[in-house]
């Protein structure tokens, strides 16, 4: 299993870059840089580039509405080409409040725009031709005003000609496209010990379908990490993140993050943080989220019991173990994960 680590940042990010580099040196083997509507992440990842040797750079995520497929294929080939082939495209649809209250883009066929983006950026980095016609049309014909377009080909020679793809998925319908096309899963949320109950069904489906020369498909999972005797209060700092992604990341009936806590069986708890987030009583609705749930999703105790959750990960199938290391002294975290496994 290997281990990763989104990037933190809180308004500087030239000030992780001193520890992302620490965080190489003690064993880390990728970083993810996410973009949401804060800082761009290609340009932090460009810059992270610069200040590692060996640490794998991804996107966490590059949403599939606000670039279009073939600057997406370029942007990672760029990445790729500034890392000596250590690029990773992380990719999802995000969701509405985003893409259409930030980007100004139409929230609609969010499986169909994320299957061309795969298919195309492959494509682009095998230097093809592109004439494609779909969701996106590649030239643009006349009838959709299409003038001087012509078909055409990556300029530059990728370092790469297949860059790993994954793809931020938690939806059945989703999970199993992800199974069938992408090199990898970023799911979100994880719990180890329901994850067969509520992705088992359409990872095997899209597995079914998956092409074999892509192999087995990665996941990408894991929470908060502290280890200690005093290590059990770090998962409450887990209780506003669910509460935001559970009460406020869309509108009732249409919020990912509140079906999968109820898929996991808290189907009254998600109700109650999700009525207190709307009315604005957000201590009341991270009080609401269950410690149980903060618990699973986190990898904070004693070391015993951390080096078991680890293997709870293990064990539910995350091949790229994703931790926060909380504490004054991340690297000795990161190293001390490392020796396990």
């Amino acid at each position: 299993m290997e281990l990763s680590t989104p990037l933190q940042y809180s308004g500087d990010p030239r000030a992780v870059a001193d520890e992302a580099a620490a965080l190489e040196a003690a064993g880390l083997d990728a970083i993810w840089v996410a973009e949401a509507y804060a800082f761009d992440s290609p340009t932090i990842m460009g810059y992270l580039a610069a200040r590692t040797e060996r640490l794998r750079i991804g996107s966490a995520v590059l949403n599939v509405y606000s670039r279009t497929p073939a600057l997406i294929a370029q942007t990672a080939a760029g990445l790729d080409a500034l890392t000596g082939g250590r690029a990773l495209l992380g990719i999802g649809a995000s969701g509405p409040q985003v893409v259409e209250g930030w980007h100004g883009r139409r929230y609609d066929r969010p499986l169909g725009r994320t299957r061309e983006t795969i298919g195309l950026a492959r494509r682009i980095w095998r230097r093809e031709v592109i004439e494609h016609h779909g969701i996106t049309d590649l030239p643009l014909p006349p009838e959709k005003g299409g003038t001087l377009g012509k078909p055409l080909k990556l300029l530059t020679r990728p370092v790469r000609d297949t860059i790993p793809v994954y793809v931020a998925a938690l939806g059945p319908a989703n999970v199993r496209m992800t199974a069938e096309l992408a090199d990898g899963w970023l799911p979100f949320l994880y719990v180890p010990e329901h994850a067969a109950k509520v992705w088992g069904g359409p990872l095997a489906e899209g597995a079914a379908l998956r092409a074999p020369e892509l192999g087995p498909l990665s996941v990408v999972a894991g929470g908060l990490l502290a280890v200690g005797d005093d290590a059990e209060g770090v998962r409450d700092l887990m209780r506003p993140v669910i509460a935001l992604y559970v009460g406020g990341m869309g509108a009732p009936g249409r919020n990912f993050y509140y079906d999968l806590v109820c898929s996991y069986g808290y189907e009254a708890e998600a109700a109650a943080v999700q009525e207190h987030f709307l009315a604005g009583r957000r201590r009341e609705a991270e009080a609401a989220v269950p410690a149980e749930l903060c618990e699973l999703v986190c990898l904070a105790g004693p070391e015993g019991y951390v080096r078991e959750r680890v293997e709870a990960f293990r064990e539910a199938g995350v091949t790229m173990l994703d931790v926060t290391p909380v504490g004054r002294d991340p690297a000795r975290l990161v190293e001390l994960v490392r020796n396990w496994l």
